[in-house]
């Protein structure tokens, strides 16, 4: 495994998102099987492990914490605050965006329980809650860093002027947003400003949620699949995407890589400052995307794949209207 810098750290250029562990994807695999891809990308290198308060409503970082605790010293552990699940009085959980300083602070207090550890290495403001100056929510993390509970601080889903204005409170080390060949909102400003601010970029999504590994049967996804409410994979336009698959599996073959390495080739090969972060939860498909490090895309295919996918012909946006009004990030017009 090649490593990148992230502020201080060198981390695996590949990272894991653990969310597809225990959140968003239908229902949770067993432990037996999550503590299996866990110990599995630990061994094939991977030095970066990405969870949230919000995943599983806490129950990833439970997962991580109790499979990873006695591997603590051999990777960087990222978490998320911000955003997570609240309790109401029939004692159903829904998610929120609170980015108070004492949400966080307590956030954080109960991540370090979960997570079994005395610092998270990274930690991310996983929505800026736009009821509360980015400024202030950072002043909180900044809190958290002089007390040691943390030791860098990142934002998840920003615009380049709310990354500026955080970063004048206290060095953003990393920012993470979607990014792939189908989401570029990143490219508009954000990994501009990432690079003059010495901001790492951490791309999650990598592989569109899946479309970019192979056909999706839409029709059957689990009721709990956050993809059911995302434009792009509606029947139509899921339909209307697919159409692009022939031509971008037989791109793969001539890179002699498989659909998912292509992918991720791509994003790697976008910058050293870049660091994908795909989910799993299958070892194999782990190990396929973590053999994209050796994966070196030529110049004309890279054009020619850019050409086939990008934002003008995929049909959908990423997010419907709810998720959109929640995020800060840049889109095309």
């Amino acid at each position: 495994m090649k490593n990148r810098p992230l502020a201080s750290f060198s981390v695996s250029a590949i990272g894991l998102g653990c969310m597809n562990l225990s959140h968003a994807y239908g229902a949770p695999v067993s432990f037996a099987q999550a503590e299996r891809v866990l110990l599995t990308a630990l061994d094939q290198g991977v030095t970066f492990f990405d969870t949230a308060a919000l995943y599983g409503f806490g129950a990833n970082e439970t997962l991580v914490g109790q499979v990873l605790k006695t591997h603590r010293q051999k990777f960087t552990l990222a978490s998320k605050c911000g955003m997570q699940g609240v309790t109401q009085s029939d004692g159903s959980q829904v998610r929120v965006i609170d980015g108070r300083p004492e949400t966080l602070k307590k956030t954080c207090e109960d991540a370090l329980r979960r997570l079994q550890t005395d610092v998270i290495d990274l930690y991310y403001l996983h929505r800026w809650d736009k009821q509360v100056p980015i400024e202030d929510s950072v002043g909180a993390l900044s809190d958290l860093v002089r007390q040691g509970k943390i030791q860098t601080i990142g934002l998840s889903e920003v615009s380049a002027v709310t990354l500026r204005k955080a970063h004048a409170v206290h060095p953003i080390a990393a920012l993470q947003t979607e990014y792939s060949l189908w989401t570029r909102n990143p490219e508009i400003a954000v990994l501009q400003a990432c690079r003059e601010l010495g901001t790492a970029f951490v791309a999650f999504s990598p592989v569109a949620r899946g479309f970019l590994c192979g056909p999706i049967d839409v029709a059957n996804l689990d009721a709990k699949d956050i993809r059911r409410s995302m434009p792009r994979f509606a029947p139509a336009a899921y339909a209307a995407n697919m159409r692009l698959w022939p031509a971008y599996q037989a791109l793969a073959q001539e890179a002699g890589c498989s659909p998912s390495q292509l992918a991720l080739a791509w994003l790697l090969q976008r910058g050293e400052d870049i660091i994908p972060i795909p989910g799993t939860t299958s070892v194999d498909h782990l190990l396929d995307d973590l053999a994209a490090v050796d994966v070196q895309l030529e110049p004309g295919l890279v054009s020619r794949l850019e050409a086939l996918i990008n934002p003008t012909t995929i049909q959908g946006d990423r997010y419907n209207a709810q998720a959109n009004s929640e995020v800060d990030t840049e889109v095309f017009v």
